[in-house]
């Protein structure tokens, strides 16, 4: 369209439906039997704005043919928040396409008038607050009324229409009837008047009296004419007629068909105001040839009205037709002068004439679906074909960055201000099957939004090659643009005459127009009448058409590059992979000079064919070709016409003021407004922004490529020079500042994080209004860009015409002039002072952005600017100004700080940190630091550096320095928190100088040490935080305040501790010069005050910390204070704790005694409480009350001289032993409580018994007892055991071994160690009781020699009838070698178990044995026989033998077992008579050998 018409502006979208937040109610209908038959035009797509009494109150209706029952109202004002309320309002019947609104006595309720198709109209009161129907479902039926126009005619309706209080309708057969709703009852007379042209008497001739009949009614229009409400009737056959309302009567007729073209049928009607005094009324009407399909044309008519007795009407003979010639109308709007014509295709306007012979030319606006399918690469101007090729030529990373860099592009095209829209983004989505609920979707992020849509593009690719990627996208964006053209189409115009304004009705949004910037007007005028645009020229016109020339060059580069150049551009600027504008420049001109990259063309190959690949090189090979000749000739033609190139220069020059940011004082106030002017003004200025840039980059694209080829069309090395130093740092500048423009209006904000204090504030909503709670809640949504954020602060006073006013809508003239200033408020401030740089306002913007958690935007503005200033030949001097510099560091460095505190983690958060702590130290090194610091403003959400009066410059840093330390601290960011203390640290001497004529640097009159030691704890405590524990052990002893030392030092310990880490005391590796005694203090106090049952433990540190030392007497008290506190303190009642208890007293005693083994044995004692008293005696706080070791031992019942002792190895191993009981029994659930070591308990060993640990019994009885004693012991521990070896006691079959023994032998009491270890150190041979018994019988008779007798005893003294085993028999009879002694032997020998025989009536076993030793000793060797020959060398039991022979005869004499008795005697008898023939001659040869 704009190919035809001179472009006059764009079209501005501020409402879309994002933006609404929808309540729905339903209305209720008595017509519940109404007949299905279409009595009033079907549902279509319509729209319609009415402007209320108050001009800033705008009510707009919407019904959509896919929502036939439906109809929205919106209630628009230019203070009205982001979110707009909008009332859906359900009806029972399909709706007519009309609605009329209009006021009633209350300004907050209005009056909705609607009809279904079935004829029911509905008239409904509503309020304007949508609010009060939130809690409702239901419309209130005492606002409702209902009429049925069917029972007044069944003559289908053609059109309505309405005014206040009358309802219009026109009807198939001609006829127009008024029904006065809301006025008059239905049932009263005059509330149906029918529009007639009979009059007087002919009214009762019925049909006579009606003329010639009239085609249906085409359109019906009610317009206000001079206090009358006049109604414009329009039929098909073509016949206007105008009717007074107020009297029913006709008041102009005339027949149209005569004053345009034969076959033109009339299709609609349009009625403007009337022209102020002249009282001319314009209207249109649309005819559509009959023949011709889709050819239209309007004819606008005008009518001259007078105003006397009554109102006369007449038509005027002017006639302006108006052909349309692409697309269909939608609508039609005429003001006094002009008439707006949308259609499909775009909107145009025209001038009214006053006359047929002048004639305006016409005008168009660009609609938004030409910026959509610019920025998506939908047209056929803006391809996106190059993108590929002009990323992979200035890309030389990775694929996987090209990926990534084309993938952004798209993404941040997709969501610029008036492309990006949540229905049609999830219309899209929902062709890739994702699907999300309303709530899911409002909760996406920026990011989270990006990562879904990527994921989603690398799915639906074939592969992962950036080709694949790429088509992804196209594929993606053909689907976007399609469903947004669906989702916005064109329902209707609004034009409010009063201010100017003109918008847009869409399905899902509303628009306003802006006029075009002078750089669009003249890029669109095609170099027609600069001097209407402010350029001067000379009377030549030379100059006129070397700038013609000049930007016919700067055209053709762009169109060369296409526009994926300046995407690409702007992209590697403000995006991830950041590329500088040196480096970018260079590459595009290496495309224009010599193509693409060889890179491209093998990606060409690969992913296209090499058929494919050739003639897309050879086609862009031709046109590169083209492109450099006609570039040549062209600038040799310039070169010939100018005569010299600084006169092309100068034209130049002259054109770039177009591009510069123009400068508007401003009147700002100092709040803030938000409303949708608001967003209006975002929208024009994102699209002005980026044609601004996109020219400024052309501009310095044709400067660098003049330079590049200066040679061959002869520019002369001055020019070249003031090129290059002129006009690219001044260009470079220009693009910079647009740069900065259309990123701030084209950049979603970023959500505030939890951490951040300032947001925290901002929501707590204290103090504010609810303008700003309703941005604050709209931080981080995609629509929600930058430049709402910076209009906190800029809004103009209602008088000052570069801002938009706040009562209405704004007209064309208004937005450019308001995007005008906003501009100017952005890059120059409010008073426009001049500046050589931008600097100090890069600083003021950063502040407003800081203020609401913007870091990335802050963090892109600012090093933009540095490097900006980089480039100026004034950097060094900036520097050493006025401070401006040091503030954009400092600023930056909070940034980067909060950056690397909320959003990252691992390396990227340590970049980001480092990168902050440079920032803060080039901002305190900077001139006039102090200064410019001290005046920033607290509001930005910056923490008070806190220092005032004169500074010198050390002075100055260490406030500095200690002022980073804390912002690092409190962003838990301990490395740069230590290096700013160890920075300041370096300051406090200089700073605290005498010589210092400033009295500012020691406000607090603080000595050297204090500052220094309150800074080394501050380093100790980050270096801590670091983990760098040897670090922060040399803050500790580099601390020259030894209160803070010691503090340092206990920490220390107890960090320590809690990282199980405290073993790097012990290992040797730190120096303990002078604070040896300190840690012991403080590890002995950490001691005291921990938990007994703490893990690690650290008596068992300061154990090994005295070991290291060699200080073993130390080490052993603090092992068995450790032990002691164990056996004082209370450990919960269940076995397990209970067991670990016990299991560390063993340890202890066990290290103890260990230790104690290390010292001369003189010296191996310990005292254990002159440590513990040492302690004590320390002035310590304590949390809680709690009583010493000392205390509690006092308290129990340990005997008080035990306190008074030293104690010594035997002591400790005889404790080690009864806690080793006291393990063992706890293991079996026996209780038993340690009492002291002085006497043992004697149910101890008693219970040891019963439990079957043996081992730990007998360890006990060794260890405690001696001489008799122990032999007493000993015979009642095995009489215990005996017992249970008795069938009729004990059944032996249920006890078994157990492990957990303490080895003991005649040599070695005690063995040191674990129950666990001793239990493994012996194993039963068997399994058993009498297993056991002779294992332990064997092993401790040697303690005691009569133990088996007083194991035999017991049994046979249990059971009489018992069996002995063989084992306990042999004990008894010894060595076969003793046999020949008779049965002497030690106490336990062969006659003792024959007495014990002959005791307990065994009789027979008593005779056996006897007699087994008699003929043992008959049958000696004859060698053993000289031995039995010498004097007293035989005995045998005489006595007990005599008290058998007794025994036996007795029983015979008594009649019991007589045989057996009487055998047994009769054995006897032999074998004593041999026995004693054999004694009687070993006597004779003894005498014989003793005379002899």
């Amino acid at each position: 369209m704009a190919s035809k018409w001179r472009l006059a502006g764009m079209e501005v979208p501020f409402i879309s439906s994002d933006s609404v937040k929808w309540i729905e109610v339903s209305v209720s209908s008595n017509n519940n039997n109404i007949s299905s038959d279409n009595v009033a035009p079907l549902t279509e797509d319509c729209a319609s704005c009415s402007v209320l009494e108050n001009p800033s109150q705008y009510l707009i209706w919407r019904i959509h043919k896919n929502l036939p029952t439906s109809l929205e109202l919106l209630h628009v004002s230019s203070s009205h928040q982001f979110t707009i309320l909008g009332l859906r309002i359900n009806f029972p019947f399909p709706l007519s396409p009309f609605a009329f609104i209009c006021s009633s006595n209350n300004t907050n309720i209005h009056v909705l008038h609607v009809l279904t198709v079935s004829g029911i109209a509905f008239r409904l009161k509503f309020s304007s607050n949508f609010s009060v129907y939130e809690s409702t479902l239901l419309f209130p039926n005492q606002d409702i009324l209902e009429f049925n126009l069917v029972n007044y005619g069944t003559v289908p309706i053609t059109r309505v229409a309405a005014t206040a209080g009358c309802l219009v309708v026109g009807r198939n057969d001609g006829s127009v009837a008024s029904f006065q709703l809301g006025i008059l009852h239905p049932g009263s007379p005059g509330f149906q008047q029918e529009l007639r042209d009979d009059t007087g008497i002919g009214r009762l001739w019925g049909l006579m009296s009606r003329g010639r009949m009239l085609g249906p009614v085409q359109d019906l229009v009610i317009v206000e004419v001079l206090g009358k409400m006049l109604l414009f009737v329009l039929h098909s056959d073509g016949i206007f007629r105008v009717w007074d309302l107020s009297s029913h009567s006709r008041i102009f007729s005339h027949t149209m068909t005569n004053q345009v073209s034969e076959g033109a049928l009339p299709m609609r009607l349009w009625v403007g105001e009337a022209k102020g005094s002249s009282g001319i009324i314009p209207f249109a009407i649309l005819y559509k040839r009959a023949l011709e399909v889709g050819t239209e044309m309007i004819y606008v008519f005008s009518l001259h009205c007078k105003l006397g007795d009554k109102l006369l009407l007449s038509l005027e003979s002017s006639i302006q037709d108006i052909p349309l010639d692409e697309g269909a109308c939608i609508d039609v709007k005429l003001t006094s002068k002009k008439i707006w014509i949308l259609k499909d295709s775009g909107l145009i306007f025209h001038n009214l004439s006053d006359n047929d012979v002048t004639e305006e030319e016409p005008c168009c606006y660009a609609m938004q679906e030409e910026f959509v399918a610019e920025q998506l690469f939908q047209s056929s101007e803006c391809s996106s074909d190059d993108l590929l090729s002009i990323t992979h030529s200035l890309v030389t990373s990775p694929k996987d960055h090209v990926v990534s860099f084309v993938s952004s592009i798209f993404f941040r095209r997709l969501l610029h201000p008036g492309v990006h829209h949540n229905i049609v983004l999830r219309a899209t989505l929902l062709d890739y099957n994702r699907h999300w609920t309303d709530s899911e979707f409002q909760n996406f992020t920026v990011d989270a939004l990006k990562k879904e849509i990527i994921s989603l593009i690398e799915h639906e690719a074939v592969a992962e090659s950036p080709l694949s990627i790429f088509y992804g996208w196209k594929n993606f964006c053909t689907r976007y643009f399609h469903h947004w053209c669906k989702n916005n189409e064109p329902y209707g115009l609004f034009v409010q005459s009063s201010t100017g304004a003109v918008g847009l009705l869409r399905k899902n949004s509303m628009s306003v127009f802006r006029s075009l910037e002078s750089i669009e007007l003249l890029i669109d005028d095609e170099l027609g009448d600069l001097v209407s645009f402010g350029l001067e020229f000379s009377d030549d016109h030379s100059e006129r058409e070397i700038l013609f020339g000049l930007l016919r060059c700067i055209i053709s580069i762009s169109h060369q590059l296409g526009k994926s150049a300046s995407a690409i551009f702007y992209e590697s600027l403000v995006g991830t992979l950041t590329i500088s504008a040196e480096e970018l420049v260079p590459c595009l001109l290496k495309i224009l000079e010599t193509g693409y990259s060889s890179s491209v063309v093998a990606l060409n190959m690969s992913d296209l064919g090499a058929d494919v690949g050739r003639e897309k090189e050879l086609a862009n090979h031709k046109n590169l070709r083209k492109f450099s000749i006609d570039m040549l000739l062209s600038l040799h033609a310039l070169g010939k016409k100018a005569v010299s190139w600084d006169r092309m220069l100068n034209v130049l020059e002259s054109y770039l003021q177009f591009l510069v940011p123009r400068k508007i004082l401003q009147d700002l106030d100092a709040g803030a407004v938000f409303n949708i002017s608001t967003s209006i003004l975002v929208q024009a200025t994102s699209q002005i922004a980026k044609v601004m840039f996109e020219s400024a980059l052309d501009v310095l694209l044709f400067i660098s490529y003049l330079l590049s080829i200066g040679g061959q069309i002869g520019i002369s090395h001055d020019d070249m020079l003031r090129m290059q130093l002129e006009f690219i740092p001044m260009i470079q500048e220009i693009v910079f500042e647009w740069l900065i423009i259309l990123f701030f209006g084209t950049t979603s904000s970023e959500s505030p994080t939890l951490e951040d204090f300032s947001s925290q504030l901002s929501s707590l909503q204290i103090g504010s209004n609810g303008g700003k709670r309703s941005w604050n809640d709209k931080l981080g949504k995609c629509d929600f860009t930058l430049a709402f954020i910076l209009l906190l602060n800029f809004q103009s006073s209602s008088g000052d015409p570069s801002h938009i006013s706040l009562r209405c809508l704004p007209s064309p003239q208004e937005v450019t002039s308001s995007v005008r200033g906003f501009t100017s408020w952005v890059i120059w401030g409010k008073t426009g002072e001049e500046s050589s740089s931008f600097l100090k306002r890069s600083t003021q913007l950063s502040l407003i952005l800081l203020k609401h958690g913007q870091y990335n935007a802050v963090k892109y503005l600012l090093t933009g600017t540095e490097a900006n200033l980089q480039k100026e030949k004034t950097f060094r001097s900036i520097q050493d100004s006025d401070g401006d510099w040091c503030v954009l560091q400092h600023l930056l460095g909070c940034c980067l700080l909060a950056q690397a505190q909320c959003e990252l983690h691992g390396l990227l958060k340590e970049k980001k940190v480092c990168e902050a702590v440079r920032c803060f130290f080039r901002a305190a090194s900077g001139q006039g630091a102090f200064q410019a610091l001290q005046s920033l403003s607290h509001e930005a959400g910056l923490p008070n550096l806190g220092f005032n009066g004169c500074l010198s410059s050390a002075a100055w840093k260490l406030h500095y320095y200690q002022w980073a330390m804390q912002i690092f601290e409190q962003y838990s960011v301990s490395e740069g928190a230590c290096q700013f203390a160890l920075a300041a640290l370096e300051q406090v001497d200089e700073a605290l100088s005498p010589k210092d004529d400033c009295h500012g640097g020691n406000p607090l009159n603080e000595s050297a040490a204090t500052i220094k030691g309150r800074l080394w704890a501050n380093v100790f405590k980050f270096t801590l935080d670091l983990n760098l524990l040897h670090d922060a052990y040399c803050a500790i002893i580099s601390n020259p305040d030894e209160e803070s030392k010691c503090i340092c030092l206990r920490r220390f310990i107890i960090v320590l501790y809690e990282r199980k880490a405290a073993k790097l005391l012990c290992d040797g590796q730190l120096p303990f010069i002078g604070i040896a005694e300190k840690i012991e203090r403080e590890l002995a106090w950490k001691a005291d005050r921990s938990d007994i049952l703490a893990k690690p433990n650290p008596y068992e540190l300061l154990y090994a910390f005295e070991m290291q030392r060699h200080n073993w007497r130390k080490a052993a008290s603090y092992m068995y204070l450790y032990s002691a506190r164990l056996r004082t303190e209370p450990v919960p009642k269940d076995s397990q704790h209970m067991l670990s208890a016990l299991q560390e007293r063993l340890n202890g005693l066990s290290a103890a005694i260990n230790a104690l083994h290390l010292v001369h044995p003189a010296y191996a004692w310990i005292d254990p409480f002159s440590g513990k008293s040492s302690i004590q005696n320390e002035h310590y706080p304590r949390k809680k009350a709690k009583k010493t070791v000392i205390e509690q031992l006092v308290g129990s019942d340990i005997q008080p001289q035990c306190l008074q002792s030293y104690i010594d190895i035997d002591k400790l191993e005889k404790e080690y032993v009864l806690t080793s009981a006291e393990y063992l029994l706890t293991t079996r659930n026996v209780k038993w409580t340690f009492n002291g070591i002085n006497e043992v308990p004697s149910d101890l060993v008693d219970l040891l018994v019963q439990t079957n640990f043996y081992n730990m019994a007998f360890t006990v009885l060794l260890k405690f007892w001696k001489g008799s004693r122990l032999k007493r012991e000993l015979e009642i521990v095995f009489f215990a055991m005996s017992l249970k070896c008795c069938p009729n006691k004990v059944d032996s079959a249920c006890l078994g071994t157990h492990g957990l023994l303490l080895t003991s032998s005649k040599d070695e009491a005690v063995v040191h160690g674990s129950p666990d270890n001793i239990a493994a150190a012996h194993q039963y041979k068997g399994n058993g009781q009498w297993e056991t018994l002779e294992l332990y019988l064997i092993k401790y008779k040697d303690f005691h020699a009569g133990l088996p007798i007083v194991v035999a005893e017991t049994l046979l003294r249990t059971d009489p009838h018992i069996e002995l085993p063989l084992w306990l028999i042999c004990m008894f009879k010894g060595d076969r070698r003793e046999r020949t002694r008779g049965m002497t032997s030690q106490e336990s020998s062969p006659a003792s178990l024959f007495r014990l025989y002959v005791d307990y009536g065994r009789y027979t076993e008593a005779t056996n044995l006897l007699l087994e030793y008699i003929e043992s000793f008959s049958s000696m060797k004859p060698t053993d026989i000289i031995n039995r020959k010498r004097p007293f060398s035989v005995w045998f039991p005489y006595t007990a033998i005599e008290r058998l022979w007794c025994q036996l005869e007795e029983l015979i004499r008594s009649g019991h077992m007589v045989d057996q008795c009487d055998k047994l005697k009769k054995l006897l008898h032999g074998t004593l008579l041999s026995h004693l023939k054999l004694l009687k001659v070993d006597s004779d040869d003894a005498i014989s050998a003793a005379s002899s």
